[in-house]
């Protein structure tokens, strides 16, 4: 089982006993300090957010100590320009003491279960077109979108009603100029 962990910007695969060296911790030598787990292995692979919280990656201080000294050297040419510095990183070494995950399997498999037994009373709801095709019938407007949260497509006015042969509150259509009305 391993672990992919976040520290000071960087990403570590750890397993549990691993040393490394990370960047700076605020965290005083000896004390357990949580780290942020971006992936678990296991018997599964476990990468969502909700699985991940309840992954627990613990660590233990070892010491404070700084890395190498690295050489900073600036140079140019004819101009008699050099300057020279160095840089040491400070740096934690951890020991990884245990990665741990909470047991929601059987949460996780009753809720499945529930949503399929669910599953054969609230299809109609969920899916109105496949419903009413699965039974036979002719899918109706209330079933092709209506139900399903989409506004109705709004109409230009007069042109359903004119087309269906209902009398009412339309204004009638203006008559178009003939071309040799001269207009």
């Amino acid at each position: 089982m391993y672990a992919i962990v976040r520290t000071g910007g960087k990403q570590y695969r750890v397993e549990k006993g691993q040393r490394l060296l990370v960047e700076r911790m605020a965290a005083e030598q000896g004390s357990e300090v949580a780290l942020e787990p971006l992936m678990l292995r296991s018997d599964e692979t476990v990468l969502d957010q909700q699985a991940l919280s309840s992954v627990k990656v613990t660590a233990k201080v070892l010491a404070h100590v700084r890395g190498e000294k690295l050489r900073v050297f600036k140079f140019k040419p004819k101009r008699g320009y050099r300057r020279r510095t160095g840089h040491r990183q400070d740096l934690t070494q951890i020991e990884v003491t245990d990665i741990a995950q909470a047991r929601a399997k059987a949460a996780a498999g009753r809720s499945a279960a529930d949503e399929t037994a669910a599953d054969g009373a609230g299809a109609a709801a969920k899916e109105p077109k496949r419903a009413a095709k699965a039974a036979g019938e002719k899918a109706t407007g209330a079933a092709k979108g209506t139900a399903g949260g989409k506004r109705a497509a709004a109409a230009k006015p007069g042109a359903a009603s004119v087309k269906r042969g209902v009398s009412g509150a339309t204004k009638p259509a203006k008559p178009k100029p003939e071309p040799g009305d001269g207009a």
